[in-house]
């Protein structure tokens, strides 16, 4: 057995308004995503959402079906996204073998019952992923950043010059509810996400990479008027419930993944909320 998934409870907006800081990690940080040939990641009740780390050194890992899922294979009702964080990596979907850059994605559709994932030749395969409940066959898709729609926004005076890589998502690949892209801060800039936003049909998770052994961020949750604040490194991802904002403010610039499930696939279904309301 090398998948390795823990399952994480919703949390109510009235009883996180009282966690401490430890209660607070517990509930949301996942701190350890990649563990040596093996697949380790959180089932977490927002959405059935789960967020995970694919780490293959020297050897091959299967995609295994586990027991939250009770079913004969993991992706018999899920469909899941894949964005290379490390050294180009080889993944086979059903005998197909696709070979995934840096920051390259792969969609793999649900009923696709054969997921294996290879070492990279310096053993620093890392593979990030998103997975949620899907109720139709897709066909699996990569897509690299040629393939993505880009936006770039924010101005370096504000800190939050960042282009945004929308990778898995309805406008460049067909999902069932799943939405995967990636955002890079420019040099010099640090806040992500700004102005915030919520938004009650979704929920999200944060994953932070390209940083510094000795940077962090500080990513921001809560509900707008009762916001809390958890320190991250890198490699690290936060579950953001649907009643929370997700922003992050930097010691450097980084880069992040964002994925999200819930009821819609509009990107720009966001209740925006101004800097100066936030508390």
């Amino acid at each position: 057995m090398h998948t390795f998934i823990h399952t994480r409870y919703s949390t109510h907006p009235e009883d996180a308004k009282h966690y401490d800081t430890a209660k607070l990690r517990e509930q949301f940080l996942i701190e350890r995503l990649f563990v040596s040939n093996e697949i380790h990641g959180i089932y977490t009740l927002n959405d059935r959402l789960i967020v995970g780390g694919i780490h293959p050194v020297d050897m091959a890992i299967n995609l295994e079906t586990v027991d939250q899922l009770k079913s004969t294979y993991f992706l018999e009702r899920r469909e899941i996204g894949l964005i290379n964080v490390g050294a180009e990596t080889d993944i086979e979907v059903d005998g197909t073998r696709y070979t995934l850059g840096h920051k390259e994605a792969l969609y793999v559709g649900q009923g696709s019952q054969k997921v294996i994932f290879y070492p990279s030749s310096s053993g620093e395969s890392y593979i990030y992923f998103n997975s949620a409940p899907a109720h139709k066959a897709y066909p699996t898709k990569k897509v690299g950043l040629d393939d993505a729609e880009v936006v770039t926004l924010g101005a370096l005076e504000n800190s939050n010059h960042r282009t945004i890589y929308k990778l898995l998502v309805n406008s460049v690949v067909e999902t069932c509810q799943l939405q995967m892209g990636m955002t890079l801060l420019k040099p010099g800039s640090v806040w992500n996400t700004m102005p915030a936003h919520t938004h009650d049909r979704r929920m999200e998770a944060y994953f932070y990479f390209d940083l510094e052994e000795d940077q962090a961020v500080c990513h921001y949750m809560g509900q707008p008027d009762e916001t809390r604040h958890i320190w991250m490194k890198k490699h690290q991802a936060v579950i953001s419930p649907p009643w929370s904002i997700h922003s992050g403010a930097g010691t450097s610039n980084y880069t992040f993944i964002w994925g999200m499930a819930g009821e819609n696939l509009d990107y720009g279904d966001m209740d925006i909320v101004a800097p100066t309301d936030l508390k």
